[in-house]
């Protein structure tokens, strides 16, 4: 890493088990390669000694699949979080509103956040666009995140998870929120 250089953080949003237990959605994601690319990812990041940040979301209270006493509020088991990397816990859609995140990064001289993980368009992309906002430098692997159809419910048009991975890849991009790149460019090997 060029000392010079603001430190990288890559964040790892909401790849946790809550989603495994929709079976049925989890089975239709747009992209099953997520998870093995947010590990490659990881693996990157380590090694050329990038902060890795955990983060989860939470629903207190709801009783559902994000209620924290269900059990569901962890990091997908196929991954590996280590004791000294940075975790936090959200209850909102981005990953800085709610927790201390922004400072964490601060306090470590990040500059720039690499963005992966699940609900492309919600969680992940919020995060890009607040990151953006706070003055981050923002790269968003596309295809180290995932996300599933909306269907058409109340007089809104069904979309399916590929279009709303083409838009966000879209948006993000040509509105500068952050660089859109694929694993393969971020580690350094042709896929």
């Amino acid at each position: 890493m060029n000392r010079d250089s603001p430190a990288t953080a890559l964040l790892v949003i909401d790849a946790q088990e809550s989603f495994r237990r929709r079976p049925d959605e989890w089975a239709a994601t747009a992209n099953p390669d997520a998870i093995d690319n947010i590990s490659r990812l990881v693996d990157h990041a380590r090694k050329v000694g990038d902060q890795v940040v955990w983060v989860t979301h939470s629903e207190p209270g709801s009783g559902g699949v994000f209620d924290p006493v269900n059990g569901f509020v962890r990091v997908i088991s196929d991954l590996d979080p280590r004791d000294d990397e940075i975790a936090v816990t959200k209850t909102t859609v981005n990953a800085f509103t709610s927790t201390d995140l922004e400072e964490q990064l601060r306090r470590l001289g990040v500059g720039r956040v690499v963005v992966c993980g699940i609900r492309t368009e919600q969680c992940c992309e919020t995060t890009a666009r607040m990151a953006s906002d706070l003055g981050f430098d923002v790269e968003f692997v596309m295809d180290a995140t995932t996300t599933s159809a909306i269907e058409a419910d109340g007089g809104l048009a069904a979309v399916s998870g590929d279009a709303i991975m083409r838009r966000t890849e879209s948006i993000l991009a040509a509105r500068g929120f952050a660089t859109v790149t694929r694993t393969a460019d971020r580690v350094g090997v042709s896929a």
